[in-house]
């Protein structure tokens, strides 16, 4: 039965007892997410979880460091409880969330398991709810470290083909976080969770600018929810570097609700936007090149200050429509496609073939859109005053718990940062903030602007 209640007041509780929603967006959102568990000795009540679900046998996935973390741990709680199962434990000391790496878990499967638990955080996890999703099991996620937002959400992002994607893969049926383990996880991690709740300053903005331009679907209540949750993390980071239960805690929540804000949405849009393409470029290159790189969630505080700083300049931006049409005219697509393979290597070509597909540059469609840009540019004005804080806001709270702010503070240089900027309008059908500017015909000024991306 749906409900017309105002949902995105409603904690995370709530809002899994209450499953669905009917919305003033048009849509009937619903949860699939069976329980969220975030306290102190949260792993006792695994038995439990498994008992609601008859589970048999269920099967293990985790890494040396989660299965040192809490997976030892939840292997001792089975056997007390006389539950049979089956691990694995990937014997690399780094993984990736691609094909080899999922193929390695399909290959030790065990046929006779019956339930899949993860053990760890980001790639542990979207590796789970893909396994998941081929073998038609439910899914128990077992976090490890408040460091990434996808713990609660039904899509994983993956590395297919040297390229990033999104890819619908199973939510899980529970989340548990034990407090005294997450909070025990390394400071980086920590540091990236803020990171990746940081984003969801533009990724809201983005959302709304493109609702405006493009008539994407939008839900205010979603949006809401993470607004919501962004507010508790943002309060909660001082406590971090001192690894206050209650801050962790505030931060795994935040989390957690940004995978229900997209599972809400059906979309990936509630928490993400032109911020996680410079992490995933920078992946993608790293993969490519053996370029620096970090964790995303660090990926993604940088590029969160990074997608400010352009945005304080798109206020200052009065929209020329000859200049726009210009621009456009001379673009030129082979040169385009030139700049990509150099930057990304074999990477590019998929990004040149879904080009083609979907018609980003078309002129035509351009000044749809140009059209509706010029119409419009005070309330998209009024968006990014209404839901971006100044950089240094947020480069203070990062600075505040010793993480990086500046690309250089991870070993990449100025030029590269410039290009992966050009980049991010490229990697999905997503408009963002470098998709606007590309519009107005000003990503090239903006691209030039001298310590944009590094001097700060």
């Amino acid at each position: 039965m749906t409900s017309t209640v105002n949902f995105s007041d409603l904690s995370i509780k709530d809002l899994l007892d209450s499953r669905s929603f009917q919305c003033s967006c048009g849509k009937v959102h619903s949860v699939d997410i069976d329980e969220v568990i975030i306290q102190k000795g949260a792993l006792e009540y695994i038995p439990k979880i498994l008992g609601k679900y008859s589970v048999k046998k269920p099967f293990i996935i985790m890494d040396r460091n989660t299965q040192r973390a809490a997976g030892e741990y939840v292997c001792s709680l089975l056997n007390e409880n006389h539950i049979s199962y089956s691990k694995f434990i990937f014997p690399q000391a780094n993984i990736e969330p691609n094909e080899f790496y999922v193929g390695q878990v399909v290959m030790n499967f065990d046929s006779n398991c019956d339930f899949i638990i993860g053990v760890g955080s980001g790639t542990i996890n979207d590796i789970g709810k893909i396994i998941a999703k081929v073998t038609g099991l439910k899914y128990m996620v077992v976090c490890t470290a408040p460091s990434m937002d996808g713990y609660a959400s039904s899509s994983s992002s993956m590395i297919l083909d040297n390229v990033k994607v999104s890819i619908d893969s199973s939510c899980p049926v529970a989340v548990v976080a034990d407090i005294d383990i997450i909070c025990n996880a390394p400071m980086r991690l920590l540091q990236a969770g803020l990171g990746d709740m940081l984003a969801k300053y533009v990724s809201i903005c983005e959302w709304r600018i493109s609702h405006i331009i493009n008539k994407e679907y939008y839900c205010e209540q979603v949006a809401s929810i993470m607004r919501r949750s962004l507010d508790k993390c943002f309060q909660s980071a001082s406590g971090l570097l001192k690894r206050d239960p209650q801050s962790v805690a505030n931060i795994m929540e935040g989390l957690i609700l940004a995978g229900i804000a997209m599972k809400l949405a059906e979309v990936t849009r509630p928490a993400s936007g032109m911020e996680h393409y410079f992490s995933h470029i920078w992946e993608m290159r790293a993969l490519r090149f053996n370029t620096k790189s970090d964790l995303h969630g660090i990926h993604v505080g940088i590029g969160t200050v990074l997608s400010l700083r352009i945005y304080s300049l798109i206020r200052e931006i009065t929209p020329n429509r000859e200049k726009a049409l210009s621009y456009v005219r001379e673009f030129s697509l082979d040169k385009w496609s030139e700049f990509l393979r150099e930057f990304l290597g074999e990477s590019s070509e998929k990004l040149i073939q879904i080009e083609r597909e979907e018609g980003k540059f078309d002129k035509k469609r351009h000044e749809v859109r140009l059209d509706t840009i010029i119409q419009n540019w005070s309330t998209i004005l009024e968006i990014i005053d209404q839901e971006l804080p100044e950089p240094s806001t947020v480069i203070n709270l990062l600075k505040s718990i010793d993480a990086p702010v500046n690309p250089k503070d991870i070993g990449l240089t100025q030029d590269e940062v410039r290009d992966t900027f050009i980049a991010t309008k490229d990697i999905r059908d997503k408009y963002i903030g470098s998709r606007l500017l590309w519009d107005l015909g000003w990503i090239d000024d903006i691209y030039e602007s001298q310590g944009l991306f590094y001097d700060y």
